[in-house]
């Protein structure tokens, strides 16, 4: 069975964490949901999300993969220095790293994305491509473990994707 972490926080977008965790699900996959400390967290619709793992007790040994949603959630997350070892741990051992949205923060601020080939929602087309990525207006875009998409509109397309790179 693969396992999946999501890093939640408040406000996230609320279709962008439970599309895929329901598509990952069906798939037969574990999915966690971690939080700078367990608890009740909603997102921008305010649909609840209950955390049980905070970002401290994660060991990226422990998933096969991330989801990063976007919502303001990336904003917040990126301050966590544990989401970013996180990042860059799950990173450098190539496992699957989902970000959609504005989730492409949380990417920017791991220093992971330079040379990466990625998508996100346009307004933050420049801050990608300031931390050295190639931004592409596609709606959901591979470059090896990383799989980014850009809006809500794009979750069928997305979770295909990441489903492709976490079974491969």
């Amino acid at each position: 069975m693969k396992k999946v972490l999501a890093l939640i926080s408040e406000d996230f977008e609320d279709l962008e964490v439970w599309y895929p965790v329901y598509r990952l699900r069906e798939e037969g996959c574990q999915v966690d949901f971690a939080a700078e400390k367990p608890g009740l967290y909603h997102g921008k619709y305010g649909v609840p999300c209950e955390v049980t793992i905070s970002f401290k007790d994660v060991s990226s040994k422990d998933y096969d993969g991330l989801l990063v949603p976007g919502g303001w959630a990336p904003d917040k997350l990126r301050r966590f220095p544990e989401v970013l070892n996180l990042v860059r741990e799950m990173n450098a051992d190539g496992k699957a790293i989902g970000e959609i949205c504005h989730a492409g923060w949380v990417l920017i601020s791991a220093g992971i994305l330079k040379g990466r080939r990625v998508t996100s929602t346009p307004g933050i087309k420049d801050d990608m491509t300031n931390a050295g990525a190639t931004w592409v207006d596609e709606e959901s875009v591979v470059d090896g473990n990383i799989v980014s998409g850009r809006r809500p509109p794009d979750l069928p397309r997305y979770a295909k994707d990441f489903i492709s790179v976490l079974f491969r």
